[in-house]
């Protein structure tokens, strides 16, 4: 299968189970390709933004805990 649209048309064909254990495993790699990203931008220093924003609102005392209502 080399298309998206003959890939589709295979999954119409799969079990319910199939289905499942099929976007079971996609949503899986998925995560991992988004962990991978992530991994990825915090070695090249894209996030640092996120602590510098951080550490001010701490040192200005406005730094909120995330998700609300955790401490």
């Amino acid at each position: 299968m080399s298309t998206v649209a003959e890939i589709e048309a295979a999954i119409g064909l799969l079990s319910r189970e199939q289905f499942w254990e099929l976007t079971d495993r996609l949503i899986a790699r998925r995560n991992e390709e988004w962990d991978r990203q992530m991994d990825e931008d915090a070695r090249a220093g894209r996030l640092d933004f996120l602590f510098k924003e951080a550490d001010e609102e701490r040192q200005a005392g406005t730094l909120r805990d995330w998700p609300p209502g955790t401490s």
